[in-house]
């Protein structure tokens, strides 16, 4: 009598049999649970691995997240240390793809366009504290150094807020009649000049305060005011004109 011949092996759906991940009403349970708990208790209810998870879902529909979320989270310490890491950084993580690193940029943009439209048209010198924290969430963790310019106009509210040059982890070259070129392009009666420090100490070094007093120099000469040159470090910042070095 002749052998049935073996049937291949089923794929996903063949035959109404489901495939692997979807046969595991596990990782799915947990999806529907947390989105309810974010929806019902609010962010301040989830853990940073949480959030991870939520911003994972999309770009991992078919796979359990929360061991990717806790994996980036081990390899870079806190949620805000994920958003700050490039694409090239977070796809070194396993289950770290386009699409999720994608996701994980942008809410990092969202985070900051939010904190930059709390400053902007309002003025700044008035708003000290939310400048600062928008300046902390956009550079402190920064692995390279970043020179910012914030232009101001007649009432001090923000026109633009550019980055003009990077440099390595510890120095950024910048060139005083690039910055005051800009301020004229832009309408700028005022600027306030930001750099952060990737070691997390603000302290500045003897170039930081040259290159402060040569834009202060060219600035000034075209009558317009330089108001601060702020440091951010990891938690920390330093304030050139509190430290009376303007």
């Amino acid at each position: 009598m002749a052998r049935r011949p073996q049937l291949a092996e089923a794929g996903p759906g063949l035959f109404g049999v489901p495939a692997p991940e979807e046969a595991e009403p596990g990782h799915l349970g947990h999806r529907k649970r947390l989105r309810e708990k974010m929806l019902t208790r609010g962010p301040d209810a989830l853990a940073d691995y949480e959030i991870v998870e939520l911003l994972l879902f999309s770009a991992l529909p078919r796979r359990d997240t929360k061991p990717v979320a806790k994996a980036l989270i081990s390899r870079f310490g806190n949620l805000a240390r994920i958003f700050a890491a490039t694409p090239a950084e977070l796809q070194e993580v396993d289950g770290v793809g386009d699409v999720a690193a994608c996701n994980i940029k942008a809410a990092q943009a969202a985070a900051l366009h939010m904190l930059r439209a709390e400053i902007r048209d309002q003025p700044v010198l008035n708003n000290w504290d939310r400048l600062t924290g928008y300046l902390h969430a956009a550079l402190a963790r920064e692995p390279i150094e970043q020179f910012r310019v914030l232009f101001l106009d007649t009432k001090n509210r923000l026109i633009a807020d550019e980055a003009q040059a990077k440099g390595t982890v510890n120095h950024t070259p910048v060139y005083p009649r690039e910055v005051v070129k800009r301020c004229l392009e832009l309408g700028a009666t005022a600027i306030i000049l930001v750099h952060n420090h990737p070691s997390g100490d603000p302290t500045p070094s003897r170039a930081d305060i040259e290159m402060t007093a040569e834009v202060k120099a060219a600035a000034g000469a075209l009558g317009i005011v330089l108001h601060d040159h702020l440091i951010i470090g990891n938690g920390r910042q330093l304030s050139f004109r509190r430290e009376g070095l303007l």
